[in-house]
């Protein structure tokens, strides 16, 4: 990448690794937020900090001062499909799912295996949903997925950030759900939580 009408031999290159070009798309493209990026590079916290921050710094450098940016080198692993194990969580009360994310004190997790699922310890929440860092906990315990009832903008952008995708719209026993989700048959209903201001903040009830 160049600026437009100059000769590559003509210009200075910045030269950024493969490493570096991930750590852009996983935290300014996917907006990872940065524990959850170093956890899909598999490198520590500190780590991606450094690899994030030369990388701003050499775009930045070309962008505004008019130089190439190529991207080459470094080591790299490629996962094959099926490397990722899926893992799904689900708010839940009395043994269903719980309504709103935001009042849930306790989160059933599940391994997917094939079609089929095997419980792992649940994990609790003290605060509940919105107020606590649920949402980092279930990510640092490899959660990919969770399936719940309800959940405002806010909260789906958060778990978002921490490499969660939410599936909203279950209901019933949340083991079942659970199930079904790994089984291809629920989907996002896309459907804010009622009890939420248009902004996404916080739950009302």
């Amino acid at each position: 990448m160049k600026p437009e009408g100059v000769s590559p031999r003509d210009l200075e290159q910045i030269v950024i690794g493969f490493d570096e070009a991930e750590a852009l798309r996983l935290a300014d493209f996917e907006g990872l937020y940065q524990e959850a990026a170093a956890r899909s590079m598999g490198v520590s916290r500190q780590t991606f900090g450094r690899i994030i921050e030369a990388a701003r710094h050499k775009v930045a450098n070309a962008l505004l001062n008019g130089k190439a940016l190529r991207i080459e080198g470094g080591e790299i692993t490629i996962r094959e499909e099926g490397d990722t194990v899926m893992r799904i969580a689900v708010p839940v009360k009395d043994g269903m799912v719980d309504e709103h994310f935001g009042r849930a004190r306790e989160f059933l997790v599940f391994r997917v295996e094939g079609k089929d699922i095997v419980a792992e310890p649940a994990v609790s929440s003290t605060e509940g949903g919105c107020k606590s860092g649920i949402a980092s906990e279930l990510a640092r315990l490899g959660v990919t997925h969770l399936v719940v009832g309800n959940m405002g903008a806010g909260a789906v952008g958060v778990l978002g950030s921490n490499g969660i995708a939410v599936i909203r719209g279950a209901s019933g026993n949340a083991e079942a759900a659970a199930r079904a989700f790994a089984r291809g048959e629920i989907a996002d209903s896309g459907l804010p939580c009622a009890g939420h201001s248009e902004a996404g903040k916080g739950c009302s009830g």
